[in-house]
């Protein structure tokens, strides 16, 4: 176990998968005004939109429109999100960034609910996006586990299951031509604890100690912070996150609070610890109040409420 990083990345996935989650359509111009704020807090990549069916996820329907009314600033990365050729397709058409990937699912369950299509098939057709990268020049640099620490369809997933999804998505990306430089390990049900987390990355650098590690987390069940906190002090510096605590897989089957880590309660977690984020907490919380303006209902962040501890301490000098 290593000391803190001295400085970590956070993805923004509130508009993507904050949006998909809500129950209600959303308004096109209240999508934009969000991701717009959140280009103004030092955010360097913000997940825009997803590239799905609109019959299963209604709330994304838009995403052709919402992609084609962002004012794009310089600097910044605004991604799609795909789950299959077509989505992929789509994507490319658009004004987006499309992010080179592997995917693989931990549960052959969750990869039927979430994509209709078990993991072996999932697969096959991966292989028609990787070739399509290939013929574009586009590079593919990570594997992504879905659902790597549990599931609330088929229970607890052993290290050694997710080892070997770790294992697939190398191996497919190398049968593409392409080398991963890193593997994402995603909590869409909320499983992830400290101990899980640490036994997780500690396992996955045993076996390939070249490979980056990012981390996608959920708060469902109230461990987002700590299971953040454990991945900082695993040495991780690349996070999701979520403006307010947004969002949440819609075919989790997550009962509760579904979204990912609350982008400001994170970004003030580490700054107070001297981990550098590059984010304004001020800001983000001026941001994580419009999203809740923008829903229409309380959302789970705390920083937001509490404000941060330097505007605290300000209060109470005077």
């Amino acid at each position: 176990m290593s000391d803190l990083p001295k400085r970590v990345a956070i993805s923004e996935e509130g508009p993507r998968e904050g949006f998909q989650s809500e129950k209600k359509m959303i308004p096109v111009a209240d999508k934009v005004r969000l991701i717009e704020a959140l280009a103004d807090t030092g955010l360097r990549h913000i997940a825009c939109v997803s590239y799905v069916n609109p019959k299963r996820v209604p709330t994304m329907a838009d995403a052709e429109e919402v992609a084609s009314k962002i004012r794009q600033k310089p600097g910044i990365e605004y991604s799609a999100l795909w789950l299959n050729q077509q989505g992929l397709e789509r994507a490319l058409r658009g004004p987006l960034h499309v992010d080179g990937g592997v995917r693989v699912t931990a549960s052959d369950t969750f990869s039927r609910k979430n994509i209709g299509k078990s993991v072996p098939d999932a697969m096959v057709e991966q292989r028609l996006s990787l070739k399509t990268f290939k013929d574009r020049g586009m590079p593919v640099e990570w594997g992504i586990i879905l659902g790597a620490f549990g599931c609330n369809y088929e229970g607890e997933l052993s290290t050694e299951l997710i080892l070997q999804r770790v294992q697939l998505a190398l191996d497919e990306a190398e049968l593409a031509g392409f080398t991963l430089k890193g593997i994402k390990l995603t909590d869409a049900m909320g499983w992830a604890t400290p101990r899980s987390v640490e036994r997780l990355i500690g396992a996955v650098r045993n076996k390939w100690p070249e490979l980056e590690i990012a981390l996608h987390l959920h708060d469902t069940r109230g461990t987002g912070q700590a299971t953040a906190y454990a991945g900082l002090r695993m040495g991780v510096t690349k996070f999701d996150a979520s403006i307010a605590g947004l969002g949440g897989c819609p075919f989790a089957a997550t009962d509760g609070a579904a979204g990912n880590i609350c982008t400001e309660d994170f970004a003030f977690m580490c700054e107070e610890m001297g981990v550098e984020t590059g984010l304004d907490i001020d800001r983000l919380i001026e941001v994580a109040r419009l999203a809740e303006e923008v829903v229409g209902r309380p959302l789970p962040g705390h920083v937001m409420r509490g404000g941060t501890l330097t505007a605290a301490k300000q209060r109470a000098n005077a």
